[in-house]
């Protein structure tokens, strides 16, 4: 499918630290209040832990220290995002902890620019590209690639074994 200049999109932003990112609608299910995580033995820094959503074990990530940014204490304003994340064909449900949630914004394609060489700080592989929105910019990125296949494969097994842990209620 061929995509006008013009096309727009929406996108959720959401802060981390002073930074504004936004994410596809698209991969975007839910917004939770931040709630007790439960954590999980051995699992890489990044993974926060598990939550129960609807029944369901939710993997939880803390997205500052997934993109390199210092650990902060949670806020009132701390959210869980929760997003739909395709691995091997199926859909995986990841919970993404953020600063803040902000609005969603609709961004036309020929206001986003390519991402800028940003050096070590951030991994650039999974932002999409900046859009100057308003009088500041937001960098968009593509949850689909914040994780490599293997953190996802695990991610995945952390899901299917807490869920077969869990008791039935």
């Amino acid at each position: 499918m061929e995509q006008n200049d013009s096309e727009s999109k929406s996108y959720l932003t959401f802060k981390l630290g002073d930074e504004e990112f936004g994410a596809h609608v698209s991969q975007v299910l839910n917004i939770l209040e931040m709630t007790r995580i439960t954590d999980v033995p051995q699992s890489p820094e990044y993974m926060k832990g598990v939550i129960n959503l609807r029944g369901s074990v939710l993997p939880v990530i803390d997205t500052r220290i997934k993109f390199g940014l210092a650990e902060t204490q949670y806020t009132q304003n701390t959210c869980i995002v929760v997003m739909d994340i395709d691995f091997e064909g199926e859909t995986l449900n990841l919970g993404a902890i953020v600063d803040e949630v902000l609005s969603v914004v609709e961004i036309q394609q020929d206001q986003v620019e390519p991402p800028p060489s940003l050096g070590s700080q951030y991994h650039s592989e999974f932002i999409d590209g900046m859009a100057k929105v308003d009088d500041h910019f937001v960098m968009l990125i593509d949850m689909q690639k914040v994780l490599n296949s293997d953190e996802l494969a695990g991610i995945a097994e952390t899901s299917r074994h807490q869920a077969a842990e869990e008791p039935e209620n």
